[in-house]
C-alpha cells in the first residue's frame, strides 16, 4: 500500500559560520588611501540549513533487456527483434503507454573463446536490446516485470523509483529550510547582543535521494496464477539546501 503523499522532517542544521565578527568589536574599521572617509565593513552572519520531506514514489522506472546469441551477427539480430516483438506486445497488454518505453541501448558484438596459447577462437555473436519501461501505476510494477519476463526478457537491471512532479515537495522542504534559517539567525543574533538586519543574499541546491534499484527475483509460486512479484515502493527523501547572509546591526 502506498502511504500519505507528504510526511514532513523537521530540518537541521547543515552547517554554521559566521564572517565579519572579531573581538573585542563586531566592526572592523577599513584604512582607506589619504583624501577618503574611513568606512567600517558591516558584520554580517553566514549560516546555512536545510529542510527535508519524506514523500510516496508515484511512478517506478523498469530497466532490462533481451540478449541473444548466434553463429553469425545477421541471426543474432533476427532473433532478438523477434523476442523484443514478443516484449512489446506483453507491455502493450500490461497497459503500458508508448510514450513510457524508450530503447537505451542496442549493442552486437562478436564473442571469442580464449584458451592457453591458443589465438582466439570467433565462437559467434550477441546481440543486446535494452529497455527502459515507465510505470505509472505502482500497482502493476511486479506484474510487468513478470510478463515482459515470460516475454522473453533475460536481464533486468532493477526497478527504481521516483516522482513524476517534485515541485509539491521541494516547495515545503524550502518553507522548512527557510524556517529554520530564519530561527537560527535570530538565535545567533540574540546571543551576540546584536539586532539581526536585513538579508542580504540567499542561495539554494536540491537533491532528492532514493533507494539503490531493487533486484528482480521473480516468484516460485509458479503454480498460482495469481502469484507475481511483489514490490514495496517504500519513501523517497526530497532535500533543500539553503544558505544565507544576514547583516548584523550594533
Amino acid at each position: 500500500m502506498i502511504r500519505s503523499p507528504l510526511r514532513l522532517l523537521m530540518p537541521m542544521a547543515a552547517a554554521v559560520a559566521l564572517a565579519g565578527v572579531s573581538a573585542p568589536a563586531l566592526a572592523q574599521s577599513m584604512s582607506e588611501p589619504a583624501g577618503h572617509h574611513n568606512m567600517v565593513a558591516p558584520p554580517h552572519l553566514s549560516l546555512a540549513a536545510y529542510g527535508e520531506v519524506k514523500v510516496a514514489p508515484d511512478m517506478a522506472t523498469i530497466n532490462f533487456g533481451v540478449m541473444t546469441e548466434a553463429a553469425t551477427a545477421e541471426e543474432a539480430l533476427r532473433q532478438n527483434a523477434q523476442y523484443m516483438e514478443r516484449v512489446m506486445a506483453a507491455l502493450r497488454r500490461a497497459g503500458i503507454a508508448e510514450r513510457d518505453i524508450q530503447t537505451s541501448g542496442l549493442n552486437l558484438s562478436a564473442q571469442y573463446d580464449y584458451q592457453q596459447d591458443q589465438p582466439p577462437r570467433l565462437r559467434g555473436y550477441q546481440a543486446t536490446n535494452r529497455v527502459t519501461v515507465t510505470v505509472r501505476d505502482l500497482s502493476r510494477v511486479g506484474t510487468t516485470a513478470d510478463a515482459v519476463v515470460s516475454a522473453g526478457v533475460n536481464q533486468i537491471d532493477g526497478i527504481s523509483f521516483g516522482l513524476t512532479d517534485r515541485t509539491a515537495a521541494e516547495d515545503q522542504a524550502r518553507r522548512l529550510a527557510v524556517r529554520d534559517l530564519q530561527r537560527k539567525a535570530g538565535l545567533y543574533a540574540e546571543a551576540l547582543g546584536v539586532q539581526l538586519g536585513g538579508i542580504r543574499g540567499l542561495s539554494e541546491g536540491t537533491s532528492m535521494s532514493v533507494s539503490p534499484p531493487m533486484p528482480y527475483a521473480r516468484s516460485m509460486a509458479i503454480e498460482s496464477a495469481d502469484a507475481s512479484t511483489s514490490v514495496s515502493p517504500g519513501e523517497l527523501t526530497v532535500r533543500v539546501d539553503i544558505s544565507g547572509v544576514y547583516d548584523l546591526i550594533r
